[in-house]
């Protein structure tokens, strides 16, 4: 039995345990990214039953330290891919350095009247309509976000015709404006997937998400996209540096 374990408690007790010492191993690179965790060695080397094995793993993978995939076993997840909040960049933008990305284009449609949030966000009448996107994103063949983005018609009709599946479209925008874009108002808050995103995003029912609401403008500040990415919160990481406002400071 390994040193410091106990197994005097209830099976709750013993799951959270076991699940804090196999979090400890992870997080100090013990237990390297992509190693199995076989429950029957588990029950061997800590001498807890399978129940007990089975609760622990469950805790982790709803931390997002381990991965369990019928069929592949249970294996220690990988690192999560950081986002800057610190400057204006697609998602796809901004993984680039972390693998392969690759858009599964769900949606790429015209409509004839925008849902009354969104033509109020993009400062339009509904009925004047838009375009519609709902892309699924992977990253080294793994899903990683749902998005689904409402562009104003002038904007998005040109990128019906593009490389929605392999290009950003934040780029995008750009190539066919040939204006930059200028800011963008974002909110972030956590979530529960519902059922058709965990499915699409390969997640247990009840996972936990980051939900990124973003209300994109041109440079001239004419807002151009609204779009709400549902991201797998064991995956991503948001990031920024911030700086002290010394402005009011006394000393």
């Amino acid at each position: 039995m390994p040193a410091g374990w106990t197994s005097a408690h209830p099976r709750a007790d013993r799951a959270h345990d076991l699940a804090d010492r196999l979090r400890g191993q992870i997080l100090a690179g013990k237990l390297a990214v992509g190693a199995r965790l076989d429950e029957a060695v588990l029950v061997r080397d800590f001498e807890a039953s399978r129940n007990t094995v089975r609760e622990a793993l469950q805790l982790l993978s709803q931390q997002g330290l381990i991965d369990r995939k019928r069929g592949a076993g249970t294996t220690v997840a990988s690192a999560k891919y950081g986002h800057g909040l610190d400057r204006l960049a697609g998602l796809a933008e901004t993984l680039a350095g972390y693998g392969t990305v690759r858009n599964r284009v769900l949606v790429a449609e015209s409509i004839a009247r925008l849902p009354d949030q969104v033509a109020a966000q993009l400062e339009i009448d509904p009925t004047a309509g838009g375009v519609r996107l709902e892309r699924l994103r992977f990253i080294n063949d793994e899903p990683l976000s749902y998005d689904v983005s409402y562009l104003t018609y002038e904007v998005g009709e040109p990128l019906l015709a593009a490389d929605l599946a392999g290009s950003d479209v934040f780029a995008l925008i750009e190539q066919t404006t040939g204006t930059r874009l200028g800011r963008a108002e974002i909110t972030v808050h956590a979530a529960v997937a519902e059922p058709h995103v965990a499915e699409l995003l390969d997640l247990p029912d009840g996972a936990a998400i980051f939900t990124i609401e973003r209300l994109t403008r041109l440079d001239d500040g004419m807002a151009v996209d609204s779009e709400v990415l549902q991201i797998r919160a064991d995956r991503f990481a948001l990031q920024a540096v911030v700086h002290r406002d010394h402005r009011a400071d006394p000393l």
